[in-house]
C-alpha cells in the first residue's frame, strides 16, 4: 500500500509540496469533528462510543437469541426430518452474508464515513429482522437471515474503526473494555429474552424485537457519533469476487457432507474452495493498485496472531452453543427461557470482569490476560462434555458458565485491542475489517463444521437416526434415544474445546505492544488529515 504521507515529504519539485500544503491548508479550513482531530480541542469519544454499542449490541443478541430459539424454529419450519444442518443454515447464512463483505465495507468507512455507512447497515439490519420474523418458510428464513447478516457486516467494522480513530493509545483498552462488556451483557440479554420471547409469543418475536432497537440506535449514533474524515480507497471487486466463491464452496462442502454421505462431489467443492481462496491470497499480493487485503498489514506481529486467534475464538463460540443447547432443551426438557438462565453466570462475570481487564490491558503484556482466558474458556467446554448426560442435576451446568464468563472477560476486549494498537488512522478501516472478517470466518466455519460433527456423532450413536420417522421437535426426546443423543451433543461440544486449547498456543506469540505517547498519535492523526 503506497503511503501518500511518505510521498509527499520525498517527492521531487514544489508542486508536491505545494499539494501538500493546500491539502493541509483545506484540512484545516474544514476540520474533521472526529474527537482527536490534530490542532483542535478534543471533544469526549466516550458518547459516540456509547451510541455505537448499542447496534453493536442488537448484532450481538441476534445471534444469541437465534441460538436459543433454533429447535423451535426447526419444529415450526423444518420438523418432519431428523437432520440437524438444515436449521443450522439459519446461523450459517447469516455468517457467511456477514463475513463475505467485511473486507470491503471496513473500506466503505473508510471511504464515506463510518458513520454513513453504519446507519445504511443497521437500516438494513433493522428492514431485515422483519423479513426474518415474517417469514414462513424455512428457505424464506434463510434468505432473510444472508440480508441480515449484510446489514451486520456494514456495522461492525465501523464500530472499531471509530475506536481506533477517536481514542489515543493509552485509552483504547478501556474503551475496548466496554466493547467487550458489550459481548458479556449480550449473552446474557439474548438467551433470556430470546427464551421469553419463544416461550411467550413464538419464534418470530426475537426477530420483531429488534425493530424499536434499531430506531433507537438509528437516532442516537445520528445525533452522536461525529463524521470522520475520509480516506479515497479503490474497491477490489477480482477480490471480492474470489473471498466470496472461496468461502461459499467451502462452507457449503462443509456443512451439507455428511447430507451427502460425504460423496466426492462434496471434497472436490471444499478443494475447489481452497484452491479459489489461494488464488484470491495471490492476487492480492500481486495487485498493483489497493488491494482488499493489505497484506503489508499482516508483518506487524501482533495484528497476524490476533487474526489467527480471533479465527479460532469466533469458530468456539458459534459452534459451542448449538450441541448445548440442543441437549438441554431436546435430551433434558428444558424450555428455551429455562436453558438461558444457565448462562446467567457466563453474562454476569463477562459484562462485570471485562472493562476491568480492559483498563488492566493499558498497562499490562497482553498475553497474561489471554493465556489465562482461553484456558478458562477451553476448560469450560470440557466440564460441559463431561456434565452431558441424564443423571447431572441441572443446577451444575452453572458452575462451566461461571468459568466460561471469567474466562470472556480475558478475551474479547483483549485481542481486539493488540490487534489494532499500533495501526495507523488510515489503515483503521482496513485492519478493522480483516479483524472482524477473520472471526467471522472463524464462525462460519465453526457453524459449518459442528453441523457436520454433530450429524456425524448422532449417526454414531443413533444409527439411521436421520431416516427415522418424524423429527427432532421442542420437548424432551423418547426415552429410547436420549442417552444416544446426550454422547452424541457431549462428543461433538469437544470440538470447540480442542480449537480453543490451540488458540492459547497461538496467543503465546504475542509481544508487548509498542508505547505510542497521545502526541506522537495526535501527529499521525494530523499527517493522515493532511495527506
Amino acid at each position: 500500500m503506497t503511503d501518500a504521507s511518505t510521498g509527499s515529504a520525498t517527492g521531487d519539485g514544489g508542486a508536491t509540496r505545494t499539494a501538500g500544503a493546500a491539502s493541509a491548508t483545506a484540512s484545516a479550513a474544514h476540520p474533521p469533528t472526529g474527537a482527536y482531530a490534530a490542532g483542535h480541542k478534543p471533544r469526549s469519544p466516550w458518547p459516540a462510543l456509547w451510541a455505537l454499542v448499542i447496534g453493536f449490541f442488537m448484532i450481538l443478541v441476534d445471534t444469541t437469541i437465534v441460538s436459543v430459539a433454533n429447535p423451535a424454529i426447526k419444529a415450526a419450519l423444518d420438523p418432519e426430518t431428523n437432520n440437524l444442518d438444515n436449521v443450522v443454515w439459519v446461523t450459517s447464512a447469516y455468517l457467511l452474508a456477514y463475513a463475505v463483505p467485511l473486507l470491503i465495507t471496513g473500506r466503505l468507512g473508510d471511504r464515506f464515513g463510518p458513520k454513513n455507512i453504519y446507519l445504511i447497515g443497521l437500516s438494513v439490519f433493522t428492514l431485515a429482522s422483519l423479513w426474518c420474523g415474517l417469514s414462513g418458510t424455512l428457505e424464506m428464513l434463510i434468505v432473510a437471515r444472508a440480508v441480515q447478516g449484510l446489514g451486520a457486516a456494514l456495522m461492525t467494522p465501523q464500530t472499531m474503526a471509530v475506536i481506533t480513530r477517536t481514542f489515543p493509545p493509552d485509552r483504547r483498552g478501556a474503551a475496548m473494555g466496554l466493547w467487550g462488556a458489550t459481548a458479556g451483557v449480550a449473552t446474557l440479554v439474548g438467551p433470556l429474552a430470546g427464551g421469553l420471547l419463544v416461550d411467550g409469543l413464538g419464534w418470530e418475536w426475537i426477530f420483531f424485537i429488534n425493530i424499536p432497537v434499531g430506531v433507537i440506535a438509528f437516532v442516537l449514533a445520528w445525533m452522536l457519533v461525529p463524521r470522520l474524515e475520509t480516506h479515497p480507497h479503490r474497491f477490489d471487486i477480482v477480490g471480492v469476487v474470489l473471498s466470496a466463491v472461496g468461502l461459499f464452496l467451502i462452507v457449503f462442502g462443509l456443512q451439507e457432507g455428511e447430507k451427502y454421505d460425504w460423496a466426492p462431489w462434496v471434497w472436490a467443492m471444499i478443494g475447489g474452495g481452497v484452491v479459489v481462496m489461494a488464488m484470491f491470497v495471490w492476487t492480492q499480493a500481486r495487485t498493483k493498485s489497493e488491494p482488499l487485503v493489505p497484506l503489508p498489514l499482516f508483518r506487524e506481529r501482533n495484528f497476524s496472531v490476533s487474526n489467527l486467534a480471533i479465527s479460532m475464538v469466533g469458530f468456539t463460540v458459534t459452534s459451542m452453543s448449538l450441541p448445548l443447547m440442543f441437549f438441554i432443551q431436546l435430551a433434558r426438557g428444558l424450555t428455551p427461557t429455562e436453558s438461558a438462565l444457565l448462562l446467567i453466570p457466563m453474562a454476569v462475570l463477562s459484562g462485570v470482569l471485562a472493562p476491568f481487564a480492559g483498563r488492566l490491558l493499558d498497562r499490562t503484556d497482553p498475553r497474561f490476560l489471554l493465556v489465562p482466558g482461553l484456558l478458562l474458556v477451553a476448560g469450560s467446554l470440557f466440564w460441559y462434555a463431561s456434565l452431558m448426560n441424564t443423571d447431572t442435576p441441572i443446577w451444575m451446568f452453572l458452575l462451566p458458565s461461571a468459568l466460561m464468563g471469567i474466562g470472556n472477560a480475558g478475551m474479547w476486549g483483549p485481542l481486539a485491542t493488540t490487534a489494532t494498537r499500533n495501526l495507523s488512522p488510515r489503515q483503521a478501516g482496513a485492519g478493522a475489517g480483516i479483524y472482524n472478517t477473520t472471526r467471522t470466518i472463524g464462525s462460519v466455519i465453526g457453524s459449518a463444521s459442528i453441523a457436520a460433527f454433530m450429524q456425524a456423532r448422532l449417526e454414531a450413536n443413533l444409527p439411521g437416526a436421520a431416516d427415522a420417522a418424524g423429527g427432532f421437535g421442542e420437548g424432551t426426546l423418547p426415552p429410547v434415544v436420549v442417552d444416544g443423543f446426550s454422547q452424541a451433543m457431549a462428543q461433538a461440544i469437544l470440538l470447540p474445546a480442542v480449537v480453543m486449547l490451540a488458540g492459547v498456543v497461538v496467543v503465546l506469540f504475542l509481544r508487548r505492544p509498542k508505547a505510542t505517547s497521545n502526541e506522537d498519535w495526535q501527529a499521525a492523526q494530523g499527517a493522515d488529515s493532511a495527506a
